[in-house]
This record gives structure tokens, sequence and C-alpha cells, in this order.
């Protein structure tokens, strides 16, 4: 039987798996998101785990095709990491938390002790990652690790009776354990009135009344029409994507009792320079209530001081008084006019330009 080593950086430990371990496994196999995001069996017992400890993992070791650790944290089983042996020097890195271990940082410790393992260790040049497309928490670890993003792959990975489209990512052995690119998180901010917070998979009911709205879709014509729970799941997606890639924030707008969806507004265009565009829409409910205005007023002040913005823009067409109403609230100037520059239902209308320094509110 191979030798599991035991690697630590001090914080937690990878090494065989134990015995007393398959209580654990258990429930991180009966977990919500493992069930969702791995083609873990539906009705997995103490039996399968006490494979997976003495059989399964230890295997694993015994052929060279996969080098499993337990994940110790605190003195107790916190999941599994591995690195599956393919050839030439390259492999693939799999992992899953225990609940105790998810939001700890954990880990993407675990991870970093195990590639450094694998690349001096096993002489790897190449290590892959894989995961279901809308897998954000894994994403977010291979991201902190350093991995560069290389795609999506259609129906690759199996997910029980389907093939479900992947992400895959790639680390090099010369690579910086390091993130390669900026993600954008998006930061609660509060005051004048107004809440802003992220997005939830729970808005899409809201998302699609204000989307569907005569009103919005009239002015936003680049929104599909008719607008259906689908295409919030897909404008979501396309959110997170974007804050992925360092380009774009978006805010719900809550009701600051209810927490009720009552828009959205997004500062984009970021990463090139020192300035961003602001983009919004707003529910039928939160009209008339000044919480747009003061959503803008707000994101506006989080761009120049939290992040170092110079210039902060805003478009509406010409004739949508009520959008162009807002951005002068804001402190924004009308600097010109561009012919045929936004979309509306009916086609592409000219559109009103402004903009809005840092130094104007120093």
């Amino acid at each position: 039987m191979a030798s599991v080593p035991t690697l630590t950086d001090g914080t937690v430990t990878l090494r065989a798996h134990r015995e007393q371990d398959v209580d654990g496994v258990v429930e991180q196999h009966v977990d919500p998101l493992t069930r969702r995001w791995t083609a873990v069996p539906l009705d997995y017992g103490t039996d399968d785990a006490r494979r997976f400890v003495r059989h399964a993992m230890p295997g694993g070791w015994a052929t060279g095709h996969e080098w499993a650790f337990a994940l110790e944290v605190a003195g107790g089983y916190g999941g599994t990491v591995s690195l599956r042996h393919l050839d030439h020097g390259r492999a693939e890195l799999a992992y899953g938390a225990h609940p105790r271990a998810r939001g700890t940082g954990a880990m993407t410790r675990g991870l970093g002790l195990l590639l450094d393992w694998g690349f001096a260790e096993r002489d790897l040049h190449t290590v892959s990652w894989w995961a279901h497309r809308g897998n954000w928490a894994s994403r977010r670890t291979a991201w902190r690790l350093g991995f560069d993003l290389e795609g999506t792959v259609r129906r690759w990975l199996p997910q029980r009776e389907e093939l479900v489209d992947a992400w895959v990512a790639t680390l090099l052995r010369d690579d910086p354990r390091s993130p390669r690119t900026t993600w954008l998180d998006t930061p609660v901010l509060t005051g004048d009135g107004v809440t802003l917070r992220p997005l939830r998979d729970t808005d899409v009911p809201r998302i699609v009344e204000a989307c569907a709205d005569e009103r919005t879709a009239y002015w936003l014509g680049q929104m599909p029409s008719p607008y259906a729970v689908s295409d919030a799941i897909a404008w979501l997606e396309t959110t997170l994507e974007n804050a992925a890639a360092g380009r774009t924030v978006t805010w719900a707008v809550a009701e600051p009792r209810t927490d009720a969806l009552l828009g959205a507004i997004n500062l984009f265009d970021l990463g090139a320079g020192p300035v961003g565009e602001i983009g919004y829409w707003a529910h039928a409910e939160a009209r008339g209530r000044g919480l747009m205005t003061a959503a803008c007023r707000r994101v506006v002040r989080h761009a120049f001081d939290d992040l170092g913005l110079e210039l902060v823009r805003a478009v509406a067409a010409v004739d949508n008084a009520a959008s162009r109403h807002v951005i002068e609230q804001t402190g924004m100037s009308l600097w010109g006019v561009e012919r045929a520059g936004t979309r509306i239902r009916t086609g592409l209308a000219d559109a009103a330009r402004y903009d809005l320094s840092a130094a104007d509110v120093s």
C-alpha cells in the first residue's frame, strides 16, 4: 500500500483518510450543494462512505491514478482534495468541501498545499480544473489559486442522467498561485434611504415583473420581449460573469424594510482605466419615490471613494425624461447628444450623454 504523506501549513492539514472520517464523508455527500454540483448518488449512505475511505481513496494511491487527501480542519474532517493523474505531467484537480469548511478559507489553503506538492513531488507541469457551469464557489476557489479560465465546454460533465456544460481552467507549474484577474465584489451600500445589495436567485420573479413592464421594455430596447424567467436567470448569470471578469458591479436596489427588489443598478465598463458608466432600471413600485436617484448618488460615491474612479458616465435616450431627470439629480452634466446612440423598442434613438468627474465633487 502506497504511503500517504501528511502536509500542513499550520492551519489546515492534508492526510490519509481514516475510519473516523466516515460520518463526515456521509454528511458531505448528502449536503444539498454537493448533490447539486456533483454526480454523487442520491442514496449515498454509510456503506458508500466506508468503501470510499477504505478502498477508493487508498486504491488511487496504490495504482497512481489519484492522489487523494482528507482535508483536516480544527481536528475534524473538512473534505477531500485530490489530483487525478493523467500522463505527460498532467493532472486534474478535484475537491469537495464538508459544510463546516465552507467560507473559512480552509479549502483554498488545502488546495494550495496539494498543488505545491503535486508540482514539486510528482513533477506535474499542468493541472486542470473542471466544474459545472454555474458553480461560482468552485470557480472562485480556482481563481484564488491562480487558475486561468480557458472557457466553457458544452455538454461535457456527467450529472446523473445528463451531460452538463463545464468550465475549464488551467494552472502551470511556473504560474503564480494568486489571482490573475480582478474579481469585483458587490458590497452592501446604504444611505439616503436606500439599500443596495447583491442580486439573488430569489429576486427572479421581481426582475421579470420589472423588465416585462411596458415602460421599461420601451426604453431598454435591447432587452428580450416578452421577458421570461429564463431571461432573468440568464441576466443574473451575465452579471456574475462580468463581475468575475472585473468589468461590472451590479446591485439590487432593495426596499429597506422588506428587502424586496425595486430595481437594479450597475457600474460597468470597468478595468480599462479610471472611468465607469452607470446603468439602471426600476420596478414600477419604485417610480416617483426618488429611490433610483438615491441609488445613483450612492453608486457614484462608491465609484469615487472606494474604487478610485475619476469619471462616471451615464446615457439615456433623449426623450426619456424620467431617466434623464435621475441622471441630472445625481449631479451629472450633459456634454453632448449622439445621433442614434441607443436602442429603444422602436429602433435606434438619439442619446443624451452625461458625466461627472471626481474633481467636480471634491
